[in-house]
């Protein structure tokens, strides 16, 4: 084969073409810290890539949802203690009002503190947060009427009378992981429900009254169930926040187990990008410095 001047210039411009091109790429490789910049760079990776950062994408999901179930379940738990806390004082203080030796004021004092316990337990059960009611089910923006318009689960009337109780017992269920949804409210039935504030004004009605002490083992044996029925909805609730607990642990780990395979797909070695760097430079040089040896002079250089 008949090599010719036009051959050797045209194989030296293609040459250092394609040093360009690795220069450039492994110039955007050691920029970016990524081994590819289009999917062109390497299908494979690429579709890895997707996958990988899908995963990623969805634990990050999962973790957004389980900061809510926390926050959902936290002020639950938090509310129910103080619920606990109050049924408790209730029932002492019908313990105190079952000595025969108090006065009809002395009593009427004790049923303005029942009152009082019976709109801290009404709030209670009002509880919201995120502006959402953690005691209503599934209704967490309020009761719906007849009339269109929202109430809250229990409703008071200008004489602090509970008029409504319309606690709605759905379960909220909200996605922790791929496939397992976790409750993350409580029953309200089982413990704002209309027999608890029955009892607790039927207590401060037997006070106020001339012959109390009918009424107080009565109470006492009701503040006893209310009391029961909290500490069981309670500790249903913590069972759950254990199981939550671990299905973050574990999100956890998968977390760092999906970034590191995603970082092992796309990520460059650093190390090894500045050697072939290094090493293409060197070689580029080399071309340039052949290249110029192959361009060979014409008559119009001994002319100059």
């Amino acid at each position: 084969m008949r090599v010719t001047q036009s051959m050797l210039t045209n194989n030296m411009l293609r040459n250092l073409s394609n040093s360009y091109n690795n220069l450039d790429k492994y110039m955007d490789q050691l920029s970016t810290g990524k081994k590819i910049n289009k999917p062109s760079d390497d299908p494979v990776v690429a579709m890895k890539g997707m996958n990988y950062r899908s995963q990623v994408s969805n634990v990050e999901q999962y973790q957004r949802n389980i900061s809510e179930v926390h926050n959902w379940m936290d002020n639950s738990d938090s509310s129910l203690g103080e619920a606990t806390q109050t049924l408790q004082r209730l029932r002492e203080l019908a313990v105190q009002a079952s000595n025969g030796t108090y006065e009809k004021g002395q009593r009427e004092n004790i049923a303005e503190e029942v009152d009082q316990l019976k709109e801290h337990l009404v709030e209670i059960a009002n509880t919201k947060v995120n502006n959402k009611y953690i005691f209503n089910g599934t209704s967490t923006t309020g009761t719906e009427q007849a009339d269109g318009s929202y109430t809250k689960p229990v409703t008071v009337d200008n004489n602090g009378i509970v008029t409504n109780v319309s606690a709605n017992g759905e379960a909220v269920n909200i996605e922790v992981t791929n496939g397992t949804k976790l409750q993350t409210n409580i029953n309200p039935a089982n413990v704002f429900g209309t027999q608890l504030f029955e009892d607790i004004e039927a207590l401060s009605v037997a006070l106020k009254s001339d012959n109390p002490d009918a009424g107080m083992q009565t109470a006492i044996t009701n503040m006893d169930t209310h009391i029961d029925n909290t500490v069981n909805e309670r500790a249903d609730l913590g069972a759950r926040m254990n199981r939550l607990e671990l299905i973050e642990d574990r999100l956890a780990s998968q977390e760092i187990t999906a970034t590191r395979m995603m970082s092992d797909n796309e990520d460059a070695n650093m190390e090894e990008v500045i050697i072939k760097l290094t090493t293409q430079e060197s070689v580029h040089r080399a071309a340039l410095s052949s290249g110029s040896r192959v361009i060979q002079p014409t008559l119009l250089d001994f002319l100059r």
